[in-house]
């Protein structure tokens, strides 16, 4: 759970190498935040971050029925020590059931190889988020509740203990550079009110219904690893244990089809 410290609209001090400047925050959203990876296909064995086809970051928001479920470029969360920006978009947007059936074990058909596999989506961490209006800016902050000690796994996928990101969500309507970035046809088509969000900026950071559409695209940029001290919002979490994970109820994956060793030990198998 996240609470603030006082009301949602707070004011946050921040110290610039001269007179106290007040920074409004603004707890937008909260909810609980899954992460998971699946591994390369064939892949019963991974080892390390080249075993790893997708990595996904799932946000289900407090008081609503659907997950986005998103996908992060490099495989991992950006590193928030040195600020790194990371590309992700949102491939889904739907109920728990809809999402187990995108992550269970699949099987297709290729002419040259045959029948292929691709493995079940192994849980990687479960936590609690909050999106956070601070300035003009909108931070993505969370913190773990399961594994309780993080381990090579989380250190591989860069899933911090606790840690902020900067989310800007991009403007379909203005363009990538070459080879960047979804297709134009993959890209979000937001209705007209939504569109204005944008107001002719490659980026917004006002409305995380933006974030409610399949092929929404987004920078995460690294910020912090002490959220805590950040904001003027107090991060609660609630102990977790493989038999009352959330990300088995809410997602609805079984952990008889989903190696669960990654989210409970932290460890790869």
């Amino acid at each position: 759970m996240l609470s603030a410290i006082g009301p949602d609209m707070v004011s946050a001090r921040q110290r610039r190498g001269g007179p106290q400047t007040e920074i409004s925050e603004e707890i937008l959203e909260k909810g609980d935040i899954y992460f998971g990876f699946r591994p390369r296909i064939e892949e019963d064995n991974p080892e390390d971050l080249t075993d790893v086809q997708r990595f996904y970051m799932v946000m289900k928001p407090e008081g609503r029925p659907r997950l986005r479920v998103a996908v992060l470029g490099r495989k991992r969360l950006p590193e928030a020590r040195d600020h790194e920006r990371i590309w992700g978009f949102i491939e889904a947007v739907k109920a728990g059931p809809a999402v187990e059936d995108e992550f269970r074990e699949h099987h297709y058909t290729t002419k040259t190889r045959g029948e292929r596999r691709l493995p079940p989506v192994r849980p990687a961490g479960e936590g609690v988020y909050a999106l956070i209006k601070r300035g003009r800016n909108l931070h993505l902050t969370y913190e773990l509740e399961l594994p309780e000690r993080p381990g090579e796994v989380q250190e591989e996928l860069n899933i911090e203990r606790q840690a902020a990101h900067i989310l800007s969500i991009k403007n379909p309507e203005a363009g990538s550079p070459s080879g960047a970035g979804l297709p134009d046809r993959d890209q979000a088509h937001y209705p007209k009110p939504l569109e204005q969000e944008f107001r002719g900026r490659r980026f917004a950071s006002e409305d995380p219904q933006l974030l409610d559409y399949e092929g929404a695209q987004f920078i995460l940029v690294g910020a912090r690893t002490d959220p805590e001290r950040a904001y003027a919002i107090d991060i609660e979490t609630e102990h977790e244990t493989a038999r009352n994970a959330d990300i088995f109820r809410q997602l609805k994956m079984s952990p008889r089809e989903h190696p669960i060793d990654p989210l409970i030990k932290g460890e790869w198998k």
